[in-house]
Order: structure tokens, then sequence, then C-alpha cells
């Protein structure tokens, strides 16, 4: 039997979705420990006795990475616990040393709160309001390295390795209620969420998010019910989705996996899943354990959370603006049509365009370079936008020297491929090639007669009325000046020059 198709499936049944997004928060130090948490660093150079967890160490708790899961909880509008405790979530696992992971269980730090997140529909503008369960501290696990075979993974692996530099990281889950409703556009709205919550953890500096690394990953359960009917499905786990494509891909390609096993009259297993970026697909992991499994008990060795009440209003009274928020201000404020705010949201520059803006740069001005030339780069060299050397302030600069006649546009992009380079600010750059423009109208003058001269039969069509040859002179005479003239004033002295002018 054939894969039953998207439409195909929405048809005959409700996706229910469940989503656990993962934040390793950027603290200087581990949860329990003082060792560093930079990314990156030479496997097991970053461990100690606590997150080692050899006999007789003890765990204190990184006030920090509390301060920072109760920003998040308030900016996920939830209620905070005047008393918490840490867990210990038994299970055995490689590269987990202590074989239980501390965690929080029925008394989590924050707790019911929402995220309301809007997406385009057939229909127009929809908002989904999401809920939240809770969000809760953790620490993160170690990573086992699967070395040989073709996919990175144990299965056909020759030997595996482990590095403890993430066990113990302080990490956040923020767990949702069950998400009916969405229909359709189930996987968009996932996106959508994701999305929001990352956009959000960023505003609050506590997560640099990048998905790429694992500070943020998603784990998207879903499952299916007949149109029309109260009893959900079994569900299933995705774990560590990476991206935000891959969540709407991960959920979409769920949906018709549940659907066909359920059209064939089959069961779905509940089980955790793998998701595979080269196809699409997701493929079997383990049995899903249920909370009793875990074996969850208080942690003997860490006292409760009790965070003072005034502490949180501290804390509340610092949040920033709201992502949905901010982006309608900034699209009013620079009056930014609808697609080339969504190519700013869609690139992750919004940020970046903003800080430039700040700095004096026109607002149309600096999106079309972080769009424009600054994106093709990025994309070229198949990295960030972020990632790039060149900062708001050098394309502030950049901005100004063209606005002052000092740099053309096409100027400007040598002098941006420079400080990509590495070779200095923006100044610097124009120093070290001797960049400029060609202003003075004795020498545009001598290149405009001397291409005229050159290319006499287009000269000729000028002179008889034919506009449009001038394009070709003008692309000459540009050449002549090393793109140094100001294509503009070429144009004006060449069909003056031509008796047009």
């Amino acid at each position: 039997m054939a894969l039953p198709t998207y439409d195909e499936v929405i048809a005959k049944w409700d996706p229910v979705l469940g989503l656990e997004v993962h934040v390793e928060l950027n603290t200087a130090s581990k949860m329990f420990c003082s060792c560093a948490t930079e990314f990156g660093g030479a496997p097991n150079t970053q461990t100690c006795p606590v997150c080692l967890a050899l006999p007789g160490a003890l765990p204190v708790v990184n006030e920090k990475a509390i301060e920072s899961t109760i920003l998040i909880g308030l900016a996920l509008n939830c209620k905070i616990a005047p008393y918490s405790r840490f867990a210990r979530k038994n299970y055995f696992y490689p590269d987990m040393p202590k074989n239980f992971q501390i965690s929080q269980y029925d008394e989590p730090i924050c707790f019911d709160g929402y995220v309301d997140v809007e997406i385009d529909t057939e229909e127009g503008p929809k908002q989904f309001r999401i809920e939240v369960e809770r969000v809760h501290m953790e620490e993160d696990t170690g990573k086992s390295l699967h070395v040989g075979g073709a996919t990175g993974r144990i299965h056909g692996a020759d030997y595996s390795l482990l590095d403890y530099n993430r066990a113990g990281i302080p990490l956040v889950e923020i767990v949702t209620k069950i998400v009916p409703g969405t229909g359709k556009y189930a996987p968009e709205v996932a996106k959508a969420y994701v999305a929001e919550l990352r956009d959000i953890l960023r505003g609050l500096k506590v997560s640099d998010v990048k998905m790429e690394q694992g500070s943020l990953r998603c784990d998207a359960n879903v499952s299916l019910k007949p149109i029309g009917s109260d009893v959900l499905g079994t569900r299933s786990e995705t774990k560590n989705v990476n991206s935000l494509r891959s969540v709407e891909r991960a959920i979409r390609g769920e949906m018709i996996r549940h659907a066909e096993l359920l059209n064939e009259g089959k069961k779905v297993k509940q089980e955790t899943r793998h998701f595979q970026e080269d196809t699409g697909l997701t493929r079997s992991g383990r049995s899903k354990e249920q909370a009793e499994d875990y074996r969850y008990f208080p942690d003997p060795d860490l006292v409760p959370v009790t965070p003072a009440a005034s502490w949180i209003e501290e804390l509340r009274a610092t949040l920033p603006e709201r992502p949905s928020l901010r982006r309608k201000r900034i699209k009013d404020e620079w009056n930014v049509p609808d697609k080339e705010m969504q190519a700013m949201i869609n690139a992750d520059v919004l940020d970046i365009v903003e800080a430039t803006v700040l700095l004096g740069a026109d607002p149309t001005k600096a999106r079309t370079w972080w769009l424009g030339e600054i994106s093709r780069i990025a994309n070229d060299q198949n990295i960030a936008v972020a990632d790039l050397a060149i900062t708001p302030a050098d394309v502030a600069e950049i901005v100004a020297l063209v606005a002052k006649g000092e740099l053309t546009d096409k100027l400007a992009r040598q002098v941006v491929e420079g400080v990509i380079a590495g070779e200095g600010k923006p100044a610097e750059v124009v120093e070290k090639r001797g960049i400029k423009v060609v202003s003075d109208d004795g020498a545009l003058m001598a290149a405009i007669e001397k291409v005229c001269a050159e290319q006499a039969d287009t000269a000729e069509k000028v002179r008889g009325g034919h506009l449009p040859a001038a394009g070709a002179l003008i692309g000459a005479v540009m050449k002549e000046t090393k793109g140094q003239a100001d294509a503009a004033k070429v144009r004006e002295l060449l069909l003056k020059h031509l008796g047009q002018g």
C-alpha cells in the first residue's frame, strides 16, 4: 500500500502535539560544579569529581542557572514556585556518569504558562496559544562518539568514545501541555513555537540558542486521533531535532507514518525515534519509558529552591520587549514590507539590522546590505551571517561613506569583502586597497573622451538620439575608472558631451 498523502492524512485524522524543548544555559560554569561550559573544548578537559560522579563528590546549585530559569518562566507567562526540589531520574546510559540525572519532577520551579504564535494560513494570519505545563532545571548528559560506520550512530560503528565535557551543563526543559486543534497546520505551528521560543531566549540572553550545536533542541511528540474523537492516539517522540525546518519536516513525516499504520489496522508503537535529515523520515530508537520507570525520588544532596518573592519581581522588571511586539514595532517604525520583514526573520538578521540602525544607518540601506551582499557571502561560505567577521558598526560606517559620496555601491561591496576577509575596519580597507570615488570632472571627462573615441560608432548613435546605446559607453567608462566613478555622474557628463544632456 502506498504512503498516504498529507492531504489524505488530515482529511481523516486529527494531530495532537506535545513539544519538549531543551535549552543549554550560557552560564560560565556547570549546574552543580565549577567546571567550564565553553563549547568545543578538547574531550574530557572540562570535568571534575562532581560532574564525573566520583565517590564523595557533592553537588552545589548554580545560582545563575536558577536566575536564568526564573527569567525564562516569567517570559513564558509562568507561575514561579516558592518551593521546588531537585530529584534523581534513574536510568543507565554510558554518557551519563552518575547513572542518574539530577532533574526536577513533581515540583518544578516554573509552571502553567503559555506562548502565543501566529502563522500565515489559507484563511489569513491565525494565532495559536501553546500552553506550557512546566519549565524545570536539570543537567545535561555527556556525548557518545560512535567511530566508524556510515551513520555516525552506534549501529555499524567500530567503537565508541565518551566525552563528558557536556555532562552537568545547566539545562532547562520547557514542556508544553497537549496541543490540540492545530489541524493541518500542526507542522507549521510547531515550527513557529520553537522559533518564538528561540527569539524569547535570545532576547533574555540566557542561551546562545544555536540549534546546530545542540544548545537548543526539540523533542516532538505526535499522535493522531480520528476527527471528532476525544480518544487520544498513541504518541511517538522524535528526539533532539536540531533545526526549525527539521521540526516541521519531522512532524509532517510522523503524521504520515502514523496514518499509514492506522489505515492498515496496525498499532502505533510508543517509542522514541530519530529524525534523518537526508530522507526527512524517522527511525526507531527505543521504547518510551513511563515516569515510574525512572524511579524519581528527591535528591538527598541538594536543598530545596526557595526564591524570594521580591527577587522574582526584580527579575520580572528586567524582562525585555516580547519578540512578537518588537517585530511589529520595528516593522511599523521602518515601514518594512511584509516580504522583507519575513526575509530578515528567515535569515536571522533582524537583531543585526536593528543594531546597525541604532548606530545611525538608514533602515532601508542597513537591511539591503545584510540581506544582500553580506548574506550572499555567508551562503557562499556556508556559515551563518552572524558568524562573518563584519559587525553592525562596520556596516553603519560603510552606509555613511556611501551617503557622503566617498564610496559607490560597487566600491562599497569591495569594502565589505575586505572587512570580511580580515583586512581591517572599513576605513582601513579603503586605504589599503586605494579605493576612492573618482569625482573630479576633468578625470571623468578624460575617461569619457577616451571611451567615445574607442567606440565611435556607439557614441555616434547616442549623438543621434539613440539613448539606450549610452549604457555600453557608461559601462566602459566605469571599467576605465576601475569602478570608482559614480555611475549617475558619468551618465550626466557623457550625455552632455554627446549633445544629449
